[in-house]
């Protein structure tokens, strides 16, 4: 049997070839990017095209870097970006650019849905909130702008799936993706006919719902050569990114879950059941693990919060950070390691983005609020690190509210590096946190996990704990944790305090 599995993730910025061998080890990377064009304000598009050419010339870079034969890769396996729309033709050939998950135009296609489909409806069949931001009010703003592109398009996928569609010929997806267009019921694991008939969406424009670890075809001799593989080659579906990510965390059973640190941030959970939030703080994807649920809450501005600090004030660190050849993060995470727990009674909202989970408040603006005289630049600091880590508590407390036991938070993702900011992650959810040993690498390593997984590479889920242990476990600080159980209630009241005011900056 061959040796190796290529896993694709194909990114925002540009798609990451990796190759793992039958150990689970890393052995190799290329990367090549893409851009996004930004025509409108609220429109971000990119050309499925250029996915190709990334996946074509990073798979040939990857093999010619680390010397893999080509007969040598047992399949080729995706994660993606999600919550997008790609109209294909029955050649797998895209009719236009694809409107990705940034995208927010569709907003009258969302005002058109709401008034077919409650808010509630829409939230129990799908997991989520009805938004813009899914595939569903994409492909309707298709439908209401391009017609002729509409009535010509085949399938709408996502961009993994239409990059599979051109490589096999097969027009699939898996139950992570379909979960992220407004259109998938979580129960049925199918497509909703109920919002399928509201919205007036045949379902043969829509992809076959695969399994992620299905092997969903083979390279068609057609194209093995501009890839750079073998004819014949195995294909497994894979998953969105946030799921091949939670796999690739080792939160793969109940009663795991994880916290990706990066501009963004966002907890996510392993769960046989969907979870429904009654106050519609949280959302839940499909697994790629067989017969789970990714519930998962998003926030807006965690890591950008982090940078913006040392942006704009942290001048004097990154100064001296330059002239001794070290990150700018190190001599602040120092200095934050100087002040104690609570910031002497400062608090930062971290709402630089507005915000997703759990205020889904596109107004709400962020603020240093309890600053007095005796107030430093590192007690600025800390507050921020404290105040993107009570957001994400509430996040974790939506879930904890419906009953959900975790155990331990691990964590991935460039900022889960600092271990200053992982003892307050630990003293603020009140558990173990558990930092792995590869961060940065988890979403292309859970996509080769299902890939393995679904050729026979690799004999379970479980191999994940052996191709991403846990690097360290941090403890919660008692006196630490006391302090912040005593905050938390404050943050948010400070919220709530400054909600009404919201509206009125963003009109001013």
């Amino acid at each position: 049997m061959a040796n190796y599995v290529i896993a694709h993730d194909l990114g925002t910025t540009g798609n990451k070839a990796t190759l793992y061998d039958r150990d689970g080890a890393l052995v190799g990377a290329a990367f090549r990017a893409y851009d996004t064009e930004y025509a409108h304000i609220g429109w971000a598009e990119q050309d499925p095209d250029a996915w190709w050419e990334a996946v074509c010339h990073s798979t040939r870079r990857l093999l010619s870097q680390t010397g893999v034969r080509p007969d040598d890769i047992a399949c080729i396996t995706f994660s993606g970006q999600m919550m997008g729309a790609v109209p294909l033709d029955r050649n797998a050939r895209p009719l236009r650019s694809a409107i990705i998950w940034a995208d927010q135009r569709a907003l009258e296609q969302e005002s058109w849905i709401g008034a077919r489909l409650t808010f509630e409806d829409v939230y129990r069949v799908t997991g989520h909130r009805l938004s813009a931001s899914y595939s569903l009010a994409k492909i309707l703003w298709i439908r209401d702008n391009q017609p002729d592109i509409y009535r010509d398009t085949y399938k709408f996928l996502h961009a993994k799936d239409a990059i599979v569609a051109r490589l096999t010929g097969a027009f699939v997806t898996d139950p992570s993706d379909a979960s992220s267009m407004n259109l998938y019921d979580l129960k049925s694991g199918e497509w909703s006919d109920a919002i399928l008939d509201a919205v007036e969406l045949p379902v043969e424009k829509l992809p076959e719902i695969r399994l992620s670890t299905d092997v969903v075809g083979e390279v068609r001799a057609a194209v093995a050569e501009e890839v750079g593989v073998a004819a014949g080659t195995k294909v497994v579906i894979g998953g969105g990114d946030g799921a091949c990510a939670a796999a690739g965390a080792g939160v793969i059973e109940a009663g795991s879950a994880y916290n990706y640190v990066g501009s963004s941030s966002w907890i996510a959970l392993s769960t046989p059941e969907p979870i429904y939030d009654p106050a519609y703080r949280t959302f839940t994807f499909g697994h790629v693990i067989p017969d789970m649920f990714m519930p998962t809450g998003t926030m807006q501005a965690a890591g950008a919060s982090y940078q913006w600090t040392r942006d704009q004030l942290s001048l004097f660190e990154k100064e001296t950070a330059e002239r001794l050849g070290i990150s700018p993060y190190e001599l602040i995470n120092l200095e934050i390691a100087q002040v104690t727990p609570g910031a002497d009674g400062l608090f930062f909202l971290p709402y630089l983005l507005g915000e997703r989970s759990p205020r889904w408040n596109p107004h709400a603006r962020g603020a240093f609020i309890g600053l007095t005289i005796r107030h430093s630049r590192a007690h600025m600091y800390r507050a921020v690190l404290e105040g993107v880590t009570m957001n994400l508590r509430e996040i974790l407390d939506a879930f904890r509210a419906q009953g959900t036991d975790i155990d331990a938070m691990r964590l991935i993702g460039g900022g889960a590096s600092g271990r200053v900011w992982n003892q307050i992650m630990a003293d603020i959810y009140g558990m173990p946190v558990q930092r792995l040993a590869i961060l940065e690498e988890a979403t292309s390593m859970g996509a080769a996990l299902v890939g393995g997984v679904g050729v026979g590479l690799y004999p379970s889920f479980d191999m994940i704990h052996q191709m991403n242990a846990v690097a360290a476990t941090i403890m919660p600080d008692q006196p630490a944790k006391a302090t912040y159980e005593r905050m938390m209630p404050v943050f948010n009241r400070l919220y709530e305090a400054l909600e009404p005011v919201y509206d009125d900056i963003a009109a001013l």
